[in-house]
């Protein structure tokens, strides 16, 4: 029976979106679509996202001051209601999960920065929190398979994040500083500005950042600098930037069961002298023109990261990461009699080396080279068809895993957009999507085998509707893997290093994704707007030894409802609650991670050019974890407890 629940999930959520299609036109007749349109960049050149044939969810500036959030994980997590769980590195930074990945969330998307990749080729997920987010222009997620435009690894999704300085429009003389204090040794200075002069402009920013957090031995700081200089004219922009960011944190590790419940704010002795250290330096030259019907970029970076664990001052664990990007891009317009025609062109090449020191040690290198093509057509009715095709060439060489091997791997697309009134948009995309398998899945596997490529055929229905005073937008989606890959502790292993002898990275049978997700914004006077992020997914393995079961670490259900009030001139009220669904710890689905929900809030006062504000997280003190990775009898283990309330006061001023 559980092996048909996909079906009768998929049929409802089909019907759910009918109606919705349904109802969005009828309501169209009664409100007429004003909202003007919001311009993505996430398909590598600007477009309107209402004739794309897929969802991509934007948060801008105005959205993150107004929320006061420090960091863009958080944005995502608070604004969107993107699945979210504590890194083990840093208080601050957090893993996130778009599309129901768990454990391998962060090796099914891709992160990019100002147009450069930001993945790496092992299991460590990208640390958004050294992005400063006083330099953040606004953040786009591409919802479900990015693998055209992107490559491997994108079948979650795309995260897209463009600097102020990144957005490549006229600058103008501004600066602002920020100030903080709050619970738990928080202190935080973030301060940015940009100088202009005729085509000229020279954006800088740095922030720093200390806490004690909520546990013992969870003391963090970090800080960041940023500099980036650029010219432009009517038609050409070139430009260089240079980004640093520094995290040192202690590493309190889990807590059984017994220990959360007694004190979910201690360490063990086993981690009360861990800590951890992460450095990232990045630099990028980038350039744009526009030569008649064409549209050219270029963006080339080097960047490095050195991570070093460590216990009692000696050296646990270090390596460290150089990689280079070379992104090429161009875009023609036509037209094509009526229609309207858009190709976009591309090459993309990433070389990216881990260097392991020491006695057992290794030197794992991966280089990729990738050509990609994407065309539309858009009719005279608003019709828009698109088609899309990508092939990749990833060659990976491991000296610690004897492995040497090159591989070519494809993705491909076609979409379909078609309004049906004014403000009513319906679309459809399908395709399929891959990843290579990473160093660190290679490095553990059972002996003799050999990790295959993960692929996927992915799906996605969906409908708009913008209205006079808002926009609501719903999405099924539905991604069919196979070899999908993971690290499953149930296979027999007799190389572990453990009594047990289980545990191994494998290729999985195949398993499913799938899901709702509707977004709705309204605004219910000039003084008071809402949001809203609702996320129901479906993630479960449908063969082999594991069939029927839920793939650990996933919640079915997210949701994320926020509220902005201004309920007088120079005040302003921002709050939101985040609930998300239980998950199972384990693959035989015994253990859970409990529901929660989090409540916070932020008031803030304008005066002239200085901005005041209190923020409140975790309002209700609620004590919870969003991630755990051991099943004990039955009983949940290995807890990473999050924090309990926090206040934070704040000063803002602009110049």
């Amino acid at each position: 029976m559980r092996g048909r629940a996909p079906v009768r999930f998929g049929t409802s959520v089909l019907a759910v979106m009918a109606a919705f299609a349904a109802t969005s036109a009828m309501a169209q007749s009664q409100a007429a679509g004003t909202l003007g349109e919001v311009v993505v960049t996430a398909t590598r050149f600007e477009a309107d996202s209402s004739i794309l044939p897929f969802g991509v969810s934007v948060i801008t500036q105005e959205d993150l001051a107004r929320a006061g959030v420090t960091t863009v994980n958080e944005a995502l997590a608070k604004l969107l209601g993107v699945q979210s769980s504590l890194d083990f590195y840093g208080a601050s930074n957090i893993g996130l999960d778009l599309r129901g990945f768990g454990a391998t969330a962060s090796s099914n998307q891709v992160v990019i920065v100002d147009g450069i990749r930001m993945n790496d080729a092992d299991l460590s997920s990208t640390r958004l929190t050294g992005i400063a987010i006083n330099s953040v222009e606004r953040i786009e997620v591409l919802r479900g398979s990015g693998s055209v435009l992107y490559g491997q690894g994108a079948t979650g999704g795309v995260i897209v994040i463009t600097t102020k300085a990144g957005k490549g429009v006229a600058r103008k003389n501004s600066a602002d500083v920020y100030a903080a204090t709050g619970t738990y040794g928080l202190n935080e200075a973030r301060a940015n500005a940009t100088l202009a002069a005729g085509g000229f402009s020279l954006d800088v920013a740095a922030n720093k950042r200390q806490a004690d957090n909520h546990r013992d031995n969870f003391r963090a700081s970090t800080e960041g600098n940023t500099i980036q200089a650029q010219w432009s004219n009517d038609w050409l922009r070139l430009g260089a930037s240079h980004v640093t960011d520094l995290l040192d944190s202690g590493l309190p590790g889990s807590l059984t069961a017994a220990q959360y419940e007694a004190n979910p704010h201690q360490t063990t002795a086993a981690n009360a002298n861990k800590t951890g250290s992460i450095q990232n330096s990045r630099q990028t030259v980038f350039a744009s023109a526009e030569l008649g019907a064409w549209k050219l970029g270029l963006d080339m970076g080097e960047r490095n990261k050195q991570l070093d664990s460590k216990k009692s001052g000696v050296s646990t664990y270090h390596y460290d990461v150089d990689a280079s990007t070379l992104a090429l891009k161009g875009q023609h317009e036509s037209r094509l009699s009526a229609a309207q025609n858009a190709l976009t062109l591309g090459h993309d090449e990433v070389d990216w080396k881990r260097t392991v020191p020491g006695t057992f040690g290794s030197i794992s290198q991966q280089k990729t080279s990738a050509f990609y093509m994407q065309d539309s057509i858009t009719l005279p009715t608003g019709t828009r068809f698109s088609a899309g095709y990508r092939t990749e060439r990833i060659a990976q060489t491991d000296s610690s895993a004897t492995l040497d091997q090159s591989r070519d791997q494809t993705a491909w697309e076609l979409g379909l957009t078609q309004p049906l009134s004014a403000g009513v948009t319906v679309y459809g995309r399908m395709g399929n999507s891959f990843r290579m398998p990473n160093f660190d899945e290679v490095g553990y596997i059972v002996s003799g085998a050999v990790l295959q490529p993960q692929t996927a055929r992915d799906l996605e229905l969906g409908s708009r509707w913008k209205y006079a005073s808002g926009r609501v937008e719903a999405r099924f989606y539905r991604s069919q893997l196979n070899n999908e890959l993971g690290y499953d502790p149930t296979v027999a292993n007799p190389q572990v290093w453990d009594a047990t002898n289980l545990g191994a990275n494998v290729n999985f049978d195949p398993t499913l994704r799938q899901g709702l997700e509707l977004e709705t914004q309204h605004d219910l006077s000039k003084t008071v707007g809402l949001q809203m992020n609702l996320g129901v997914r479906e993630a479960t393995f449908t063969q082999g030894a594991h069939n029927g079961k839920t793939v650990p670490l996933v919640a079915n259900t997210t949701l994320a409802l926020r509220a902005d009030w201004r309920p007088a001139v120079a005040h302003s009220v921002n709050a939101g609650v985040v609930w998300a669904s239980s998950q199972y710890v384990d693959f035989n689905n015994t253990c859970k991670v409990p529901s929660h929900t989090t409540l916070d809030a932020r008031y803030a006062y304008q005066w002239d050019k200085v901005e005041l504000s209190l923020g409140i997280s975790n309002l209700l003190d609620s004590k919870f974890y969003n991630l755990a990775y051991g099943c004990n009898a039955g009983v949940t283990s290995s807890i990473y407890p999050e924090a309990g309330r926090a206040f934070t006061a704040a000063m803002r001023m602009k110049f």
